[in-house]
């Protein structure tokens, strides 16, 4: 009598705490109603992923067909931003790909640590780093963006003070101004 085969193991997929710009393709064996499922009921496709919860946000699910001309491959550059060099590699097996898929960026996790573990019916075929952002700017050098003098923003207690003596002053040249005018009147 021979051991029974042991349970298949759950791939495991470590996302490290920070983690950014990762984008990795799964691909989904499923029937649509069960990608329906997974689009439109909350909390499906991270119970599906092994974890407590995930950015909607940042996943992506679709079937290959639905892509149309434009193809995975056009989904994965266009509409991912990565690079076509950085496909050329896995150009045919992308190119080979039906059915329904998934794209989870990192972001999704909101840069906590995570332990995926998904069913079955997913898989892993490629991760992908999205292009970091390329940008410069020139030095500013109008009046403006020069530092400006520094004036000594005024205690409360002193400002208060400064503010009761005004209207003390306002005060007394409007009563002065109003008994010369009653003065002026009755003589």
């Amino acid at each position: 009598m021979s051991a029974p085969d042991p349970a298949p193991q759950v791939p495991v997929i470590e996302i490290p705490a920070g983690e950014h710009g990762k984008l990795r393709l799964f691909r989904l064996n499923m029937r649509p109603e069960q990608l329906a499922f997974l689009r439109d009921e909350p909390g499906a496709l991270a119970q599906i992923l092994g974890v407590p919860s995930l950015d909607r946000a940042h996943a992506d699910l679709f079937d290959v067909a639905d892509l149309e001309e434009l193809g995975l491959v056009g989904y994965l550059t266009e509409g991912c931003g990565l690079a076509s060099e950085d496909l050329t590699a896995d150009h045919d097996m992308l190119m080979a790909l039906t059915g329904p898929m998934l794209v989870l960026r990192s972001r999704a996790f909101g840069g906590e640590a995570v332990r995926l573990t998904p069913a079955d019916q997913i898989s892993l075929i490629a991760t992908f780093t999205e292009p970091a952002a390329k940008w410069s700017a020139r030095q500013v050098t109008s009046n403006s963006a020069k530092p400006q003098p520094h004036t000594p923003k005024v205690p409360p207690r002193q400002a208060r003070a400064e503010a009761r003596r005004l209207g003390f002053i306002f005060f007394v040249v409007v009563m002065s101004l109003f008994l010369l005018v009653l003065a002026l009147l009755i003589l």
